[in-house]
């Protein structure tokens, strides 16, 4: 099984949006938000769809594969 790298922190700085905003948009709390760009926790399906829509990206580009090793 291959860890999930989050880089919705990355694509959330690249389009220059306050993590306020979009969890407000998410009608999520800020916390979640926090916590899905960290990796403690991700977004649901549906989540995972409506953020990289409002991203402009695809929903695989909020996550890269990482190695077996942990590397």
């Amino acid at each position: 099984m291959f860890p999930l790298k989050s880089r919705i922190g990355y694509w959330i700085e690249q389009r220059g949006y306050m993590k306020k905003h979009i969890a407000k948009q998410l009608e999520i709390t800020p916390n979640q938000l926090s916590n899905w760009i960290s990796g403690k926790s991700h977004p649901t399906i549906e989540k995972a769809f409506k953020l990289a829509d409002f991203l402009g990206v695809k929903v695989d580009d909020l996550y890269e594969r990482g190695d077996s090793n942990g590397s």
